[in-house]
């Protein structure tokens, strides 16, 4: 019968230390007009994960959607930008000093010490929202959260199908559960195309991470290793080190591609257009217009939870761009049927067993 393995990845056992990130502290609300539409006050505020706003990667995408109500809605915008986990809080409290209307702290790792919970509870009159996150009975505090096996499984079906050596890998920034679950999407996509085409697929990397997202040297360590191994498509999950992935293949000098994840890196990053199959989008830049459009309407803060399906178009794959011409109408159709089925129930993208 054959079946997917799934190896350790020989590599990446020797991280260097994370990459530094300047911190930025609040920056001041736009100048009136400057860029934006005008006739608003409502001031809407994001803190970053760990890394910068410019990664190109997860915070970007969620910072996009503050700087497109900005432009849209001519509202006023607030942020800070976040070195490490001890800048959560005091970051998240210079918003609630700022009077912001919303505020949105942006990754899964806001749950540090609690941070999150913690400021909302002792802010009761603030309202925030928590991208990748949850609500454990607070009253001012709104869950966004994204069905990623969904595309992660058709990305996995995609790789296995494109790949010559049947050779896969992927990687993590972190490991927690929203990382770890384009990993198992991805894998459960491959197993799928592995069994129905009758073809052993070998993945690579599901226990390996890096020691953060700023951490460039173990990314292309852990991409080398798997480009050694055989490797010909790669998903990193790991924000903007797609880069190192990118720099590891053209070192390599190996015929392999990765596979962006939350942006269309090939359209973001076209300086890597030539080497992304594609990418699977966390489209959290619509969802942070979205859930300010609203408030700025004037409809009341609601803490039930934003989810991102393929059915509402909250996650998708990227188009192909210089890659559509190498990908066959059959799998193309293929992989419209997997998404139909996904939306109708009739598969459930879980974690390969």
């Amino acid at each position: 019968m054959n079946a997917i393995t799934r190896k350790r990845s020989l590599a990446g056992l020797a991280l260097v230390g994370a990459v530094g990130i300047t911190l930025a502290g609040c920056a001041a609300p736009p100048e009136e007009g400057e860029g934006a539409a005008e006739g608003s006050d409502f001031l809407a505020c994001a803190v970053s994960d760990e890394g910068s706003w410019n990664d190109k990667s997860f915070n970007e995408a969620a910072y996009g959607g503050l700087t497109e109500a900005e432009s849209e809605l001519g509202i006023k915008i607030n942020d800070a930008e976040s070195q490490s986990t001890e800048d959560f809080q005091p970051n998240l409290q210079a918003m609630v000093d700022a009077a912001c209307d919303v505020t949105f702290a942006v990754g899964f790792n806001f749950s540090e010490n609690d941070t999150i919970t913690t400021v909302a509870n002792a802010n009761p009159d603030s309202h925030f929202v928590w991208i990748d996150g949850w609500n454990s009975g607070e009253t001012n505090l709104k869950p966004v959260t994204y069905e990623m096996a969904e595309s992660s499984y058709l990305a996995g079906y995609l790789a296995a199908d494109y790949s010559t050596t049947k050779v896969l890998g992927t990687y993590g920034g972190l490991d927690i559960p929203a990382v770890t679950v384009f990993m198992d999407g991805f894998i459960a996509g491959a197993e799928a195309w592995a069994e129905e085409n009758g073809t052993d697929v070998t993945v690579l990397g599901r226990d390996s991470f890096t020691e953060g997202f700023g951490d460039a040297g173990g990314a292309k360590s852990i991409s080398l290793g798997q480009l050694a191994e055989g490797a010909d498509v790669i998903l990193p999950v790991a924000g903007g080190l797609f880069a190192s992935t990118a720099e590891a293949i053209t070192e390599s000098g190996k015929d392999a591609v990765f596979m962006g994840v939350d942006k269309d890196v090939a359209l973001t990053s076209p300086e890597y257009e030539d080497m992304v199959l594609t990418s699977v989008e966390k489209r959290m830049t619509q969802a942070v217009l979205d859930i300010i459009t609203d408030l700025e309407g004037g409809a009341d803060f609601s803490i039930d939870p934003y989810v991102g399906t393929l059915e509402n178009d909250g996650t998708a794959l990227s188009d192909f761009y210089a890659f559509d011409d190498k990908i066959s109408d059959e799998t193309k159709a293929k992989l419209e049927e997997l998404k139909q089925g996904i939306i109708d129930g009739s598969i459930v993208p879980v974690p390969a067993s």
